[in-house]
């Protein structure tokens, strides 16, 4: 498929499933795969397609526009190690938020079934995505988040449901930090479920099939 001008260099992978076997496209879960600072695109695929529940599984893979120090591709600024350009994260999460009602026109997704798969940095405007624009999405899974931002007014996420991996030995994120994201979004409302993991800030097997797990029992449109 070739892929249209959405602002975004991405990649879209439609669903293994084929139409006939697709009767109704409310039916398909989309992945916003969103990867950490140095990633592409390309980079997530293999862990969407572990993470998919059905064959009628799309995944949307976009590359961050920000790169940092002229070559790390990310989805927004950051000052330094955990200090995040406000002005900057405002901007690039609307234009990703925008990004994704638009491919959803040019690939014929449905916006009610979005999922967002974001690791660090991908994490972390995912999470932005739910406090600013939270419309975008239906659930997200989140390895390695942060607290991006503390919005204004809190929105409405009770139709949101969040699957946070954590680290238990990770040197970036710290614990608190960690359940300072749960706490914020359990008041907006969403149903939160954290998972905590034996490692560092890198992605282990048994947290991606809790991950799996979760998406099969939670998410899967009826």
């Amino acid at each position: 498929m070739s892929r249209p001008d959405l602002g975004f260099i991405h990649r879209f992978v439609p669903p293994s499933a084929t139409r006939k076997e697709v009767k109704d496209k409310r039916q398909i879960i989309t992945l916003l795969l969103l990867h950490g600072t140095g990633g592409n695109e390309d980079d997530m695929i293999p862990l969407g397609q572990a993470l998919a529940p059905t064959s009628a599984t799309a995944i949307l893979s976009p590359r961050g526009k920000v790169l940092e120090n002229g070559v790390a591709p990310r989805f927004f600024k950051r000052l330094e190690e955990g200090v995040f350009d406000m002005q900057d994260l405002k901007f690039r999460t609307h234009e990703l938020a925008d990004f994704v009602e638009a491919a959803s026109k040019a690939y014929g997704f449905d916006l009610k079934h979005i999922v967002a798969v974001g690791y660090s940095n991908g994490a972390n405007i995912a999470t932005s995505i739910m406090l600013l624009r939270p419309k975008t999405l239906s659930a997200a899974i989140l390895f390695r988040p942060m607290v991006p931002l503390v919005p204004d007014m809190t929105p409405d996420l009770s139709d949101v449901n969040v699957f946070i991996s954590a680290g238990l030995h990770d040197r970036i994120v710290a614990r608190k930090e960690t359940e300072q994201l749960v706490n914020l979004l359990s008041k907006a409302g969403a149903k939160v479920v954290l998972h905590w993991h034996e490692g560092g800030h890198e992605l282990g097997r048994e947290e991606i099939v809790a991950a799996k797990d979760w998406l099969a029992t939670n998410i899967t449109p009826q």
